[in-house]
């Protein structure tokens, strides 16, 4: 495969999965009628497989440090794998939740008023810190990680190299702050 090719590629499925990302988060297409408390298990389920990578990806890291090139294959295939699921259980629950959980708010209305956000106080900013840096990280690393992938799987070295100095902190950050922002909003969720 060129090169060209392969960014298209690469391109064509990173533009698609956020393209299909924004609708469903947005709730452009309607959500079917779903009990909500068989939904809010997603959340916790996410924070669970995003806490699974970061230990794979770590893991991943001291293996190819000891040059066992199998096993660090292998952990990344799995990370790969369950970060393939977490897409799909996020769009998931935000496509199906009725509302979106949001950092202060105490009642559970979808509003944070001017009471609820002095409760917050600073907590609020630093969440918003946090996803913020966090959504926008785990737009950018997919492109990354698909191209780690492809020059690692065809060994590559080189270039597989070059993508992971930048794939590989971007992608453990992403899984690592999943979980921080779990459980920094874990209190608001609809219960």
């Amino acid at each position: 495969m060129s090169e060209k090719l392969l960014f298209r590629i690469v391109a064509g499925v990173s533009v698609f999965v956020f393209v299909v990302v924004v609708l469903l988060n947005r709730k452009v297409l309607p959500a079917p009628a779903v009990d909500p408390s068989s939904i809010l298990i997603l959340p916790k389920l996410n924070a669970f497989i995003n806490g699974t990578c970061s230990i794979l990806l770590l893991l991943s890291l001291y293996f190819i440090k000891q040059k066992n090139i199998a096993v660090h294959k292998k952990l990344n295939l799995t990370a790969f794998f369950l970060s393939s699921l977490f897409l799909v259980s996020y769009i998931a629950y935000h496509w199906l939740a009725p509302q979106e959980a949001k950092f202060g708010d105490l009642n559970g209305d979808g509003t944070v008023d001017s009471t609820e956000l002095v409760n917050a106080g600073s907590g609020r900013t630093i969440y918003l810190i946090i996803l913020i840096s966090h959504i926008i990280l785990a737009a950018l690393v997919l492109p990354l990680v698909l191209l780690s992938f492809y020059w690692g799987l065809k060994m590559e070295v080189a270039k597989h190299r070059k993508i992971t100095r930048w794939s590989y902190p971007i992608w453990l950050y992403v899984t690592i702050t999943g979980v921080v922002v779990y459980l920094m909003i874990s209190p608001y969720y609809l219960k």
